[in-house]
């Protein structure tokens, strides 16, 4: 078996000797590249992204921006990442002879002061800078830059850029001194890579496969199958193992909890978790799909989950996370559970004695617990279709982005001539796993679509579930905001059909 290694900034550099659990921000600090910053140690501040090479979904290959601070440098095994130091042109010697036209934009406009968020920033921009798609609204020469609108609303919304720029491109990233305007500004003004940008030819070409890894250190052990048979098997020998994806909720768990696992069993690469596939009686999603790898390949043609996406954590975050791992986790309050749950989504369950099919609503046993027997994999989300055309995701957080759910709600109804035909409801933050709002459905079920109906249904919907009181909301307040979820969504279906 090959030595682990990583291609950093165009250049090999082996693995070892770090840790098992070592992750990349450290392996890059490690080797003198201290613009990857280390700010939250959870995946919220940014500081710390770097761009990876995926298999794209428009071109061959997609930079990514990535939380660094999470991800183990032995889950990129074999792959290529670049660090804001790598952007710039530099010489033989090494000495920077011009800025990425980011990091000029951010320099010219005013983006940065202490700088301490400053590479993160650059890193998550390079990322939307060479997004296949992104579309200005009147498109600069190559390789000059688009004067930033007055107002960028006067071109849609503040949020999107004449130069096609999506600003949640930078949800994950925090500045705690400048302001974001002259981040804004520089983020409006790049225009498009040239032809002869290195980073943009290399999208043309494929990224490299995932390396079949088998490393051990310290009596501990990072594990990457080649396969999914390969996989189940030893997992069925290691039921101590760990399984990682994006790594976005193990790696807190190493980061601030100080959590070490004897073996750590990586499943994000198996092409078998990878695969989307629209049939036509279900869409079937790998549980190693990433969600903004899910978001791009559906293309809104889910609207539940195109309503979920942008309000699940950051696109950083998103950029690594999996279905897999926000369900195989069992927490009470992910937020695609909900959504799923009002899909009427199943799973398939992977094991070393074959396949089996279980209903989400069947899944959870309790708290973090579900059925998955030992050995078992979440190999795919299967989603039934046609899709109910009356739907809305609620989430109720302390902040617009980047926020962990008080209260979840996921809608999807069947209304045929002003009555409730059908009724699915997920709720995730009022029990010990996230359940469907059965007698809510029931008292919706063959009922017109009034404001007496939703009345009574937002009264028995208050009602579901078994809320707490923690730092996060009162059992009173996520009670009143299931209720008013649902008069919510009657306001919005009826201003719809007013309009």
């Amino acid at each position: 078996m090959v030595a682990a290694r990583i291609t950093v900034n165009g250049k090999e550099t082996p693995i070892a000797p770090a840790a098992a659990h070592t992750t990349v921000l450290d392996f890059l600090r490690d080797r003198g590249l201290t613009g990857t910053k280390e700010g939250c140690a959870e995946g919220e501040c940014g500081a710390c992204s770097v761009l990876v090479a995926r298999p794209g979904v428009h071109k061959p290959t997609d930079w990514v921006a990535v939380n660094a601070c999470l991800v183990p440098a032995l889950a990129l095994d074999g792959q290529e990442v670049v660090t804001s130091e790598g952007l710039a042109t530099v010489d033989e010697a090494g000495a920077a002879t011009a800025l990425h036209p980011v990091q000029e934009e951010m320099a010219v406009r005013g983006g940065s002061q202490c700088g301490y968020c400053t590479p993160g920033f650059i890193c998550s921009m390079a990322s939307e800078y060479y997004r296949p798609d992104r579309c200005a609204h009147t498109e600069p020469a190559a390789g000059q830059a688009a004067e930033p609108a007055a107002d960028s609303a006067a071109d849609g919304d503040a949020e999107h850029g004449p130069n096609g720029f999506d600003l949640h491109a930078l949800s994950g990233n925090l500045c705690r001194c400048t302001g974001y305007r002259p981040i804004r500004d520089a983020a409006f003004a790049v225009g498009s890579p040239t032809e002869d940008d290195v980073l943009a030819q290399r999208r043309e070409q494929s990224p490299p496969a995932a390396a079949a890894t088998e490393y051990t250190r310290d009596d501990s052990a990072f594990i990457r199958p080649g396969t999914l048979a390969e996989t189940v098997r030893l997992l069925g020998e290691r039921p101590d193992a760990v399984v990682v994806a994006g790594s976005t909720d193990w790696g807190v768990e190493v980061n601030i909890r100080s959590r070490r696992a004897s073996c750590v069993v990586a499943v994000d690469r198996l092409p078998e978790l990878r695969e989307l596939r629209v049939e036509s009686d279900h869409i079937e999603i790998g549980a190693a799909q990433t969600l903004t790898e899910i978001e791009r390949r559906l293309d809104g043609s889910v609207p539940l989950l195109a309503e979920l996406f942008p309000q699940f954590a950051s696109r950083l975050i998103r950029n690594s996370a999996t279905l897999g791992g926000n369900l195989g986790t069992g927490s009470p309050i992910g937020d695609s559970p909900p959504v799923l749950l009002a899909l009427e989504a199943s799973l398939l369950l992977a094991g070393a004695d074959g396949e089996r099919e279980v209903p989400l609503a069947d899944y959870f046993t309790g708290y973090r617990q579900s059925v998955r027997r030992p050995g078992e994999l979440i190999r795919a989300v299967r989603i039934p279709l046609p899709l109910s055309p009356v739907t809305a995701f609620h989430k109720i957080a302390k902040r617009r982005f980047d926020d962990i759910s008080s209260v979840a709600v996921a809608f999807a109804l069947d209304i045929e001539d002003g009555i409730v035909r059908k009724a699915r409801i997920g709720l995730g933050g009022v029990a010990a796993t996230p359940i469907r709002a059965l007698s809510t459905e029931a008292a919706l079920e063959g009922r017109a679509w009034t404001a007496e109906t939703v009345d009574a249904a937002a009264r028995v919907l208050r009602a579901e579930g078994t809320p707490m009181d923690d730092h996060r909301a009162s059992a009173l307040y996520r009670s009143a905001m299931l209720g008013q979820s649902l008069n919510k969504l009657y306001a919005q279906t009826t201003e719809a059909v007013s309009s």
